[in-house]
């Protein structure tokens, strides 16, 4: 089969042929029908495979669906052959106290055990199969278009998690900030715009960016800047937002947002773009919550998938072949793409 692989780290990957595999105990294997990709793909050529030491050569993609073909013993009783699914990405132990709970993404033995997602550790969804390790990461879809359905995996499940820890103070004449629209923050948008009453400001450097925005349903678009704090201070009476969403988090969005914070606000750093955020006592305003949330439960990827077969996700997505998939990476390191960029094999 065919598939985009990580060869050497600080490298672009390549388009290879290799063996298709076999689902082994436990296992299931699903041929992809579509597969998204993420800067966080970019990081791990960057610096994550080489800082983790990833078994190499790795098949990029944690953002993945597909149909199930084969599983092996012990998860046949368990899934339905010819069911499309997509794949829960941040995969635990399933046995600690964290797991339990339902936080298999804030597990709590994954790293000792080397428990690694999806193109993040071990092999991806960026081929035309993958084994998956457990039957419980396969979430039904139902009839939704794999393309639109596949970045809900990350793009949609990410910024649905990060949204509920502070959707307590989303209440009515509230403010929220979105800083990046790209494949997460757009999807963020259309999220606040659902399940709470906040006014909702979008923040981007790219003008096809805030114009996204805006037509998810952004009520504010503002160029990302210095000019970008004072717009939202007027838009509060000088208070700041109830909760900011930083999908960048580089040093640029991470000390906008720190301005952009009101009292008692949360600010959500969720973009791994390598900032850090300075805080302490006068650093940030006076009970400022600060959190850096990943990816999401299972639980949430549930919701996640009804709100879209609801009909109140859209995801704007290019599409590309695997043929064009190396050069599709390039296009998302350049910041050509809208929305996210979706791989059908």
């Amino acid at each position: 089969m065919r598939a985009i692989q990580l060869i050497k780290p600080q490298q672009w990957p390549e388009l290879r042929d290799i063996p298709e595999p076999t689902p082994g105990p436990g296992q299931v294997l699903i041929k992809i029908t579509a597969a998204g990709l993420c800067h966080s793909d970019i990081a791990v050529m960057n610096t994550f495979a080489a800082q983790a030491g990833y078994k190499l050569p790795m098949t990029l993609g944690h953002e993945c669906v597909g149909t199930i073909v084969d599983a092996g013993e012990g998860a046949k009783p368990l899934v339905t052959i010819g069911e499309n699914v997509m794949i829960y990405g941040p995969w635990g132990c399933g046995r600690c106290r964290m797991c339990a709970e339902g936080y298999e993404n804030y597990c709590y033995e994954a790293a000792s055990r080397g428990i690694t997602p999806p193109g993040l550790g071990h092999d991806g969804g960026c081929a035309e199969y993958m084994l998956v390790d457990r039957a419980r990461y396969c979430i039904p879809i139902g009839d939704l278009d794999p393309v639109q359905a596949v970045p809900l995996t990350d793009a949609a499940l990410t910024p649905y998690h990060a949204i509920q820890h502070s959707r307590g103070k989303l209440t009515a004449n509230s403010l929220a900030v979105v800083l990046g629209v790209g494949g997460l923050g757009h999807v963020a948008i259309q999220i606040l715009k659902h399940l709470t009453p906040a006014t909702v400001v979008a923040v981007d450097v790219s003008a096809d960016h805030l114009k996204l925005a805006r037509t998810v349903g952004a009520d504010y678009t503002f160029v990302s800047n210095a000019d970008a704090v004072k717009a939202v201070k007027d838009l509060t009476s000088g208070r700041g937002a109830e909760a900011v969403f930083d999908f960048v988090g580089i040093q640029a969005t991470i000390d906008l947002g720190a301005q952009m914070t009101k009292v008692r606000g949360d600010w959500n750093i969720v973009g791994i773009g390598g900032g850090l955020a300075k805080v302490g006592f006068g650093a940030v305003p006076y009970e400022c919550q600060v959190s850096s949330p990943y990816w999401g439960t299972r639980g949430d990827l549930y919701d996640v998938v009804a709100l879209a077969q609801q009909g109140f996700l859209k995801i704007h997505t290019e599409r590309y072949n695997l043929d064009d998939g190396v050069e599709a990476y390039h296009r998302l390191h350049q910041g050509q793409v809208i929305g996210r960029a979706v791989l059908v094999p």
